[in-house]
């Protein structure tokens, strides 16, 4: 009886901690794992320990949970640097006090679903590039303190719902397209007496009844109107930069405002100076000069004429302006909800589109397989009448492509686009069509294949040091442009010898084809881990946060470096991993040619100690040391010779090489 008696109390002071692992809410998981899906880039790596799979999140990086550890309580994410939508399944996070996005990149609308929290006191989702109305949903925020829409893109009115927060102490809204008055009455022009308060008959309505409001920031907008008398207590700076009726306060001019000022009518400047009563006699009683009444006819033609006009030209670029109506989730009903993604022409206006079709034909019907990998094919074609071309398909069913994905192939398209230089691939177009399902990206082809299968797969002795060299340089200057001469800058996904192809001249060119991975990172699909130290043998594969990984770009390069020169792979199973063996070799000058693939009958040492240099560099554990591309390409093509000169002085074989490198 008392071994159990101890059971029991056993089981009672563990019974809240295996509530703890067991009882988390499945649907708050869920609604985390939904917001990480809504982000398209992701440079700082903030997201990085977020894991679908664990069954508590409370661990995550911007997450703080309950005393309890059983309900999601915040959520911080600001000056992250995260692009993406905000998911509307954050409503799920029922005891959520506090949603924090500010300063991020964040685009779309505001999800109304937001309103449904109730236990919400502070929303702050300033500084970002969020369109849109403000949903009115927002007013039933009924226990929110703190609103920071301010510098976004939001456009419409102010909603009156506002009003109802009767716990709102700070409002900002400053640095918006909002127009439209201040709802201070519910749109209603209540009668107030001499004091500017209202009559005992009147109702207040919208920010009139916002009792605890101690500072509102309604700067730099196109409101219109004049400042409501119960909002005067705020400092005259939070309504500068409108479109009021306040001599006080500076506003913008009337060109600026555009159609946001009301237009006078000519009734109202006839009977501005006239008492109340006769001017609404004149009104109504003046019959109109029969000249007064043609040119009113005369403008409503012209004006109905002009109306039909306009309304044919938006159907016709209605018509013309592409879309791609795709699942954006799915229920467990068979019916989907749909969202439009509209192609913005001014991003990809410039970059040519082919069918899939006349892609077919120039493929031979997809059947000239170059390079295949679990997520993409690679198919060499040529354009009739035009150049070869390479082109890669993604591998991705239809109902696994997401409104996320939709927009950051876009955008990698355009990415891609505007990248012009000789040790660059070009991108030549893309294809995008939804019968069948279609997501290609068509390159301009290398016809000598790429460097890894002339390093590994080639004779040695067609590849020599003066060829090695060259194509060196060759990527180091198609980096430094990447890197230096392109804002914003542009890194490789995977940068290896596998990316780099060459021409019919040799000549190196760097190619992202790996850059379907990064979009399918968006997928359902898990994205490895990254890094770029000096512990890792092989860069892994996703790079997330393109623009910010060139630390990453250099340790690869230094690890193409010695590939290049050694001959061998980045790692295999026999002889393990490239970094390791070659490091015994790098900084000593009496053993440095162990480095030298032995295939090759002749090499420059000169050349050599600058190469070693150069990787020493680039592989260097600490990122903050590591010297720029920049600098490295300086290096490189201040200390490597390529010269005719140079190679006859070198070595007796020099006429024989030279005839194998032209």
């Amino acid at each position: 009886m008392r071994s159990f008696t101890l059971f029991k109390v056993l089981l009672l002071s563990l019974g809240p901690l295996l509530a703890d692992c067991i009882a988390f809410p499945r649907n708050e998981v869920e609604a985390l794992t939904s917001f990480k899906r809504g982000i398209i880039e992701d440079p700082l790596l903030v997201l990085s320990n977020w894991r679908p799979l664990d069954s508590n999140p409370c661990g995550w990086f911007g997450v703080s949970c309950s005393v309890a550890g059983d309900h999601v309580i915040k959520l911080n994410m600001s000056g992250g640097s995260l692009k993406g939508f905000i998911a509307p399944e954050l409503n799920k996070l029922s005891t959520l006090q506090e949603l924090i996005l500010h300063g991020n990149l964040f685009i779309g609308t505001i999800p109304k679903e937001i309103g449904m929290l109730k236990n919400l006191k502070v929303l702050d989702l300033g500084s970002n590039q969020l369109t849109g109305t403000i949903p009115p949903e927002i007013g039933n925020l009924s226990n929110i303190v703190k609103i920071n829409l301010q510098s976004n893109g939001l456009t419409g009115k102010l909603p009156s719902d506002l009003g109802n927060l009767k716990y709102l102490q700070e409002l900002r809204l400053d640095r918006n397209r909002l127009i439209g008055t201040v709802p201070a009455s519910n749109g209603t022009n209540y009668p107030t007496n001499v004091h500017g308060m209202y009559a005992s008959n009147a109702s207040p309505m919208g920010f009139c009844q916002s009792s605890q409001l101690k500072f509102a920031d309604f700067s730099y907008n196109f409101l219109v109107g004049s400042i409501p008398k119960c909002l005067e207590y705020l400092p005259r700076s939070s309504f500068q930069g409108n479109c009021l009726q306040q001599k006080d306060v500076k506003q913008r001019t009337a060109a600026q405002c555009g159609g946001a000022l009301p237009a006078k009518t000519p009734q109202e400047i006839n009977t501005k100076h006239m008492p109340p009563e006769e001017g609404s006699k004149h009104q109504a009683n003046s019959p109109k000069p029969a000249w007064l009444l043609t040119l009113e006819i005369a403008t409503g033609v012209m004006v109905g004429v002009v109306l039909v006009i306009a309304l044919f030209t938006a159907a016709q670029k209605w018509k013309t302006k592409p879309s791609i109506i795709i699942p954006w989730k799915k229920s467990s009903s068979s019916a989907k909800d749909y969202m439009t993604i509209y192609i913005d022409s001014e991003v990809l206006k410039n970059v040519a589109r082919y069918s899939r079709q006349e892609l077919e034909v120039a493929c031979e019907d997809f059947s000239n397989i170059i390079g295949s990998s679990p997520d993409s094919i690679v198919y060499k074609g040529t354009m009739k009448g035009g150049p070869e071309i390479a082109v890669i398909s993604l591998c991705i069913k239809e109902e696994h492509w997401t409104g996320y994905l939709e927009l950051y192939f876009q955008k990698e398209v355009a990415d891609l686009a505007r990248l012009n230089h000789e040790n660059v691939g070009k991108l030549l177009g893309y294809c995008r069509e939804s019968n069948p399902f279609t997501r290609m990206l068509v390159f301009e082809y290398a016809s000598n294949g790429t460097l890894y299968e002339h390093l590994h797969y080639g004779e040695g002795c067609q590849f020599s040091w003066t060829r090695r060299m060259k194509i060196i340089l060759g990527i180091a200057r198609g980096l430094k442009y990447l890197h230096t001469e392109l804002d914003p800058p542009f890194t490789i996904s995977e940068l290896n010898s596998s990316s780099v192809y060459l021409t019919d001249d040799f000549s190196p060119k760097l190619v992202d084809f790996e850059c379907w991975k990064t979009v399918l990172s968006r997928s359902e699909k898990s994205s490895g881990t990254i890094s770029n130290e000096g512990a890792v043998c092989i860069l892994p594969n996703s790079m997330e946060g393109r623009h910010l990984n060139i630390q990453g770009n250099i340790y690869a390069f230094g690890i193409l470096l010695l590939e290049i020169v050694s001959g061998r792979p980045p790692y295999c199973k026999d002889k393990g991993c490239l970094v390791d063996w070659a490091k015994e070799f790098l900084e000593l000058p009496e053993v440095m040619c162990y480095v030298v693939d032995p295939e090759l009958k002749h090499f420059s040492y000169e050349d050599l100690k600058v190469i070693c240099e150069v990787v020493n560099l680039c592989l260097h554990p600490n990122t903050s040391t590591r010297i720029p591309m920049r600098d490295l390409c300086s290096m490189l093509e201040s200390g490597i010779d390529t010269s005719v000169s140079a190679e006859i002085k070198a070595s007796s074989l020099a006429w024989a090489e030279l005839a194998l490198s032209s």
